[in-house]
């Protein structure tokens, strides 16, 4: 469905009981549905333990050896609706208030001696939330006593530590190899909102340029001076992003624009129709944060790239109440497939459902 330029990493050969995956509460069926059917293209079968609006889920494999196999040659890059993952070495209930920082110690470090960091995490809910507190103050105790035990926490090439508290008693003790996962606790990159942006939904693309794009990709996409069109621009929070990193912006909407972005000189106005709109010569990015079905979305990217009209899309697309994990496949597979007929190579894709993503998900298209 997708192509990704992540380079998996393997966790040691250990006995795992499950991959905890995290998500956004409510979407546990979509990264349940989805983590089984991309398993199951690696050869790794095996159902999925999740309850309604808890932020998380687990894959339990058939045979528990598929987890890491699954983790080696899976991008995490390549997954739509996971936050996070990890491989759940030991689930451990019952923690006694007086010294919950040993046991946790004494469990990892019968399994290795050596770690890239450690999270301390919670499900991203109300109930959760309630956590954060406990978690930003028990960071120093495990540390300590991971040291004490002989653990090494520096090791770059090592696994991550995953501490996942469901409440302060109960934690799934998991490892995610750092350079296959995402490098922020929970999976989530945290931003502020800019003080002069028009709007909040400049936060989306600000975090779908930090977590979709690859380093070479931001170089060429994102360079100063580069053009790109905004479609759907009104008041301008996507534009904001992109003339905060130098580019040139068309902005195509029949509403207005916010009066400082006009001012900067880098965003000329056009006022028409983002689905027959056309840039006059190509650009190096198009944005598209259009309200309308996911399917149409689709297409006008779609047309976008096979006609020459940029060399990048970037755009989000808005979910069903049911089945949006097929939904989404299907958009994917529609662009992919078109883009290869026209161009003769398949296009590469990124696809997340981002913590400023609510019911959509953001895509990142562009010409291998």
């Amino acid at each position: 469905m997708m192509a990704a330029d992540t380079q998996p990493s393997p966790l040691p050969a250990l006995p795992y009981e499950a991959l905890l995956l995290y998500c956004r509460a409510g979407f546990e069926n979509d990264c349940a549905a989805e983590i089984i059917e991309r398993a199951a293209e690696h050869g790794v079968w095996g159902h999925c333990r999740a309850a309604a609006e808890s932020g998380f889920l687990e894959f339990v494999a058939a045979d528990p050896r598929g987890l890491r196999h699954l983790m080696a040659r899976l991008p995490f890059r390549a997954l739509i609706f996971a936050r996070q993952w990890a491989a759940v070495l030991n689930h451990v209930e019952g923690l006694s208030a007086a010294d919950r920082a040993g046991p946790i110690a004494g469990a990892v470090r019968r399994h290795t001696d050596r770690l890239s960091g450690v999270f301390v995490e919670y499900p991203e809910t109300n109930e959760g939330k309630a956590l954060s507190g406990f978690a930003r103050k028990f960071r120093r105790p495990v540390a300590t006593a991971l040291a004490r035990a002989g653990l090494v926490l520096d090791t770059p090439s090592a696994p991550r530590l995953h501490l996942f508290f469901t409440d302060s008693a109960d934690v799934r003790i998991a490892l995610a190899p750092a350079g296959n996962s995402a490098p922020w606790p929970q999976g989530i990159l945290r931003l502020r909102m800019p003080g002069r942006a028009p709007s909040r939904s400049t936060l989306k693309l600000d975090e779908a340029l930090h977590v979709l794009l690859t380093a070479e990709e931001a170089g060429r996409l994102l360079r100063p001076g580069g053009r790109a069109v905004d479609l759907g621009a009104a008041p301008g929070g996507w534009t904001w992003q992109l003339v905060q990193r130098g580019l040139q912006v068309s902005a195509v909407d029949n509403g207005p624009m916010d009066a400082g972005l006009m001012d900067t000189g880098q965003v000329e106005h056009r006022r028409s129709d983002a689905f027959t709109y056309r840039p006059t010569r190509p650009v190096d990015l198009v944005v598209c944060d259009i309200v309308d079905k996911p399917k149409r979305v689709a297409a006008l990217m779609a047309q976008w790239l096979n006609r020459g009209d940029c060399r990048a899309a970037l755009f989000n697309l808005k979910l069903p109440m049911r089945q949006r994990y097929a939904a989404v496949r299907d958009c994917l597979t529609l662009i992919g497939e078109r883009v290869e007929r026209r161009t003769g190579r398949p296009p590469v894709i990124a696809c997340k459902h981002l913590y400023h993503d609510r019911e959509e998900v953001t895509a990142l298209v562009r010409l291998g």
